[in-house]
């Protein structure tokens, strides 16, 4: 009897063992990047290519998208931030060192932007794979526009009041003023940033919106003068209304690097490399700036890309206009928490 139950259980733990081998765990990449930020048709031929099914969410703002990965670094595998955010998220233990040895495509990158991130946000290029880039900068319509647009000071002149619009951010409203008054975009000092918000709060009444993307539909409209905007999104407004001109003020703007991540938590670290791999292809660079129209640091996509954009100073400025700006640092909590006292009392 004892020996035919001893058969019996045998038996079942062997069916088990057997069925479970033959449940294969499903491959899954969670990729968190930016809205709009990507060619959708590279989503789905990353998966037919890997067999890796992608599960793929959107955010707004950095602000908005590090208290996630900071509550659960295991949410996603890759992220998408900016420079600053990044900086951010390294010092407090979210992420994990990327091993550029694995990706055969990195060479692709040229090497000052490596430099660039080397020297500002990622010491040794450790943790942060370049993406994109661009600058900060007016957008306005030429016909609703009768003044040279040269100075971010134009953006308190009540002749457009109610025709303006401001970015949604913290980071990038305060850069405004910050140049404006001659002060640094990394300013910390308390005085400073309190002469930001006064001059903010004294622009308030001229502002239409503080918006975010919903500044492309506004200023292709045509119903407003003046934007706040980054580089990237000037070619697509300009296809879609050829009224549109961008320019970086003479005071000095922000340059900005957005790159991808691999968190601290990631459950699928095998296709995360898979992922940054296949989008520094040039190939697929190339493709992904004419879907996004933000500038690419992918320098072997370029032979894909139409010289007429390659020479567009509004998508890819000259050193010149570049000398001028700075890459936002990461300034540590208490100036964050500066940042935004002072935001608040602007609206």
């Amino acid at each position: 009897m004892k020996k035919t139950i001893a058969v019996l259980l045998a038996s079942v733990m062997a069916l088990m063992i057997f069925a479970g081998c033959g449940k294969q765990k499903e491959n899954v990449l969670r990729v968190y990047n930016w809205g709009e930020y990507i060619d959708e048709g590279l989503v789905e031929e990353f998966e037919e290519e890997t067999g890796i099914r992608v599960i793929y969410d959107e955010f707004t703002t950095n602000e908005e998208m590090y208290p996630r990965i900071e509550a659960d670094p295991s949410l996603y595998d890759v992220v998408c931030p900016s420079d600053y955010m990044v900086e951010k998220m390294m010092k407090n233990g979210l992420l994990q060192k990327v091993d550029l040895s694995k990706l055969k495509n990195k060479d692709n990158i040229g090497a000052q932007y490596y430099a660039a991130l080397s020297d500002f946000v990622d010491p040794g290029n450790q943790y942060m794979v370049p993406y994109t880039w661009g600058t900060v900068g007016i957008l306005y319509n030429t016909t609703l526009v009768d003044d040279p647009v040269n100075s971010w000071s134009i953006l308190w002149d009540e002749k457009y009041a109610g025709s303006i619009l401001m970015q949604d951010s913290v980071r990038d409203a305060f850069l405004v003023a910050e140049k404006l008054l001659g002060y640094s975009a990394n300013t910390t000092d308390p005085s400073e940033l309190a002469a930001c918000s006064e001059l903010l709060h004294k622009q308030y009444p001229l502002v239409k919106g503080y918006v975010i993307d919903e500044v492309r539909d506004k200023m292709i409209a045509g119903d407003t003068a003046l934007a706040v905007i980054y580089s990237g999104e000037y070619m697509y407004c300009k296809e879609e209304n050829p009224d549109l001109a961008y320019v970086i003020p003479d005071e000095g703007s922000n340059m900005w690097y957005d790159g991808w991540v691999i968190t601290k938590g990631a459950r699928n670290v095998d296709a995360a490399y898979q992922w940054l791999d296949f989008l520094l292809r040039a190939d697929i660079a190339a493709r992904n700036f004419e879907y996004i129209t933000y500038p690419t640091p992918n320098l072997a996509s370029y032979e894909y890309i139409d010289e007429e954009l390659l020479n567009d100073p509004a998508i890819f400025p000259g050193e010149d206009v570049l000398k001028r700006c700075e890459v936002f640092k990461y300034l540590g909590e208490e100036a964050e928490d500066l940042y935004y006292e002072q935001w608040k009392k602007v609206k």
